[in-house]
C-alpha cells in the first residue's frame, strides 16, 4: 500500500471522525494528537498535517476517495468510517448521511456492504444491552442507590477483580489478530464493560453515559482510541486489499496487541483505584494515573502473549457478541 493510498484511508476515518460535527475542543486536541504520534511513526509530516486539512476543509472527500483504485481498500475505506462512526453508539442522521455519500463516492451499493453493516449493527446493538443505558428511577420510598464506594475489598474479591481485569486485557488484545475489521469495534464495548463491572463490586451501580465520560476521563478518547488502532494497522502495512479482511506482519500485530492490553489493563486499574477511593479523583489525577499504569501494563503483554495468542485462535463472532453483552 503506498503512502497516499495510507493517507486517502486515515482521511476517510477523519472525516467520520468529524461528520456529526460534534467534537469538542479535548477530542480534537487528542485527534491531533494521535495524528502526530503517526506521523512520528511513519516519518512523514504529511501525516501531522492531515487532520488540519480535514478539518479546514482544505482537502474535498471525493478527492481522497479517488486516491483508492483497489476494490478491497474501497471496501476498507468504508468499514473503518462505520466504525469510527459507531465508535460512540448508534449513528446520528449527520453520520448515516456522510456514510451514504461515502458509499456513492467509493462506488459501493447498498449489496456489497450490506454484511458488514449487519455485523456492525449486532455489535452495537450487543454493546447496548450489555450495559444499561439508562438506570431506571427509583421506586418512591426506595433508598438510594450508593453514591459512594467501600474503602477497600476482601482479599478473595480483590483477586477475582484483578483476574477480570486481566481477562479482559486478554482478550482486547486477542481482538488485534482477528482477520475481521469489525473485531476491534469490540475493544470500547468491552472496555465499558468491564468499568461497570468495576463498580457493581464498589457498590457503584452505573451507566454507559457515566462510564464512557470515565473513559474519557482517564484520557482514553472514544474515537481516538479507534482512529489510533487504525492508523497503526495502516502505517504498519496490516491493511490487506482482500474485502475488508486485514492481512497482519508479526512486528505490526504485536504492536496492536500491545497498545490493547496495556490500555485495557490500565484502565482496569485506575477504575478500581477511582471506585475503591470513593470517586474522588480529578480529571488530572485520573488521567496521570493512567498514564503511569501503561509501561508496566505494556511489559505485563510481553508475558501473557502466548495466551492472547491461544484465546485469538478459539474466538468467533458468536463469542465476541455474547461476550459484549456480559454472558
Amino acid at each position: 500500500m503506498t503512502l497516499a493510498e495510507q493517507e486517502a484511508l486515515l482521511a476517510i476515518a477523519l472525516f467520520a471522525a468529524y461528520a456529526d460535527g460534534g467534537q469538542g475542543d479535548t477530542e480534537r486536541a487528542e485527534i491531533r494528537r494521535i495524528a502526530q504520534s503517526l506521523a512520528d511513526a511513519s516519518g512523514s509530516a504529511t501525516l501531522s498535517r492531515l487532520v488540519q486539512d480535514v478539518l479546514l476543509r482544505r482537502v474535498r472527500l471525493e478527492a481522497v476517495t479517488g486516491a483508492l483504485t483497489d476494490a478491497g481498500q474501497r471496501n476498507l475505506a468504508y468499514e473503518l468510517a462505520v466504525c469510527v462512526c459507531d465508535a460512540d453508539g448508534r449513528q446520528n442522521d449527520a453520520e448515516r448521511q456522510f456514510l451514504a455519500t461515502l458509499r456513492r463516492q467509493l462506488g459501493l451499493d447498498a449489496a456489497q456492504t450490506a454484511s458488514f453493516d449487519r455485523e456492525e449493527e449486532a455489535l452495537v446493538a450487543a454493546a447496548e444491552s450489555g450495559v444499561p443505558a439508562m438506570l431506571p428511577p427509583a421506586p418512591a420510598g426506595a433508598p438510594a442507590a450508593p453514591t459512594a464506594a467501600p474503602v477497600g475489598l476482601a482479599p478473595p474479591a480483590a483477586a477475582a477483580l484483578d483476574k477480570s481485569i486481566l481477562n479482559y486485557a486478554l482478550l482486547t488484545g486477542a481482538l488485534e489478530l482477528l482477520p475481521q475489521s469489525w473485531a476491534s469495534m469490540a475493544i470500547i464495548p468491552l472496555q465499558v464493560r468491564m468499568v461497570y463491572g468495576i463498580g457493581q463490586a464498589h457498590g457503584v451501580q452505573l451507566d454507559q453515559g457515566h462510564i464512557r465520560e470515565f473513559i474519557a476521563a482517564a484520557g482514553v478518547g472514544i474515537t481516538g482510541q479507534y482512529l489510533e488502532q487504525f492508523g497503526r494497522k495502516l502505517l504498519g502495512g496490516l491493511l490487506g486489499g482482500v474485502a475488508g479482511r486485514m492481512g497482519r506482519s508479526t512486528g505490526g500485530a504485536a504492536a496492536g496487541i500491545a497498545m490493547s492490553f496495556a490500555t485495557t489493563y490500565a484502565l482496569g486499574q485506575v477504575a478500581r483505584r477511582y471506585y475503591a477511593g470513593g470517586r474522588v479523583m480529578s480529571r488530572a489525577l485520573l488521567r496521570d494515573s493512567f498514564q503511569e499504569l501503561l509501561a508496566p501494563a505494556r511489559q505485563l503483554q510481553q508475558h501473557y502473549l502466548p495466551q492472547i495468542r491461544d484465546k485469538a485462535a478459539t474466538l468467533d463472532a458468536g463469542q465476541i457478541m455474547a461476550m459484549v453483552r456480559g454472558r
